[in-house]
């Protein structure tokens, strides 16, 4: 799988999703809660040598945003990474300067190219 399958997994949650960040200014403010982020902190590419196998290991942090503890909002995600077989890392953290609930999962994307 990748990003654009894994895009088109996050959007059948019916949350606005962006990768990285939404692109935000007075005429286009951000949305509200939920919606989700996901960006790509590292990736790594390897194979045999003068092989045309290669394989793309790509980390995935897919986040997600709420004004409160939203179990349903958690639950709509993880039920779709679970139809996709994404075995995920999971941490919470509440950002109280925009006073948001932020879930993060975390994932690899193995690709062979």
């Amino acid at each position: 799988m990748g990003l654009i399958e894994l895009y088109k997994l996050l959007v059948r949650t019916g949350y606005p999703v962006a990768y990285y960040q939404f692109e935000t200014d007075k005429n286009n403010p951000p949305p509200k809660p939920p919606y989700i982020v996901y960006w790509t902190p590292n990736s790594t590419s390897y194979g045999a040598d003068e092989s045309k196998a290669l394989i793309r290991n790509t980390t995935v942090h897919v986040e997600l945003y709420t004004v409160k503890k939203d179990l349903d909002a958690e639950a709509k995600l993880e039920d779709i990474f679970d139809s996709a077989n994404i075995q995920y890392d999971k941490d919470e953290a509440f950002i109280d300067s925009e006073k948001l609930y932020q879930i993060v999962y975390s994932f690899e994307l193995i690709q062979k190219l």
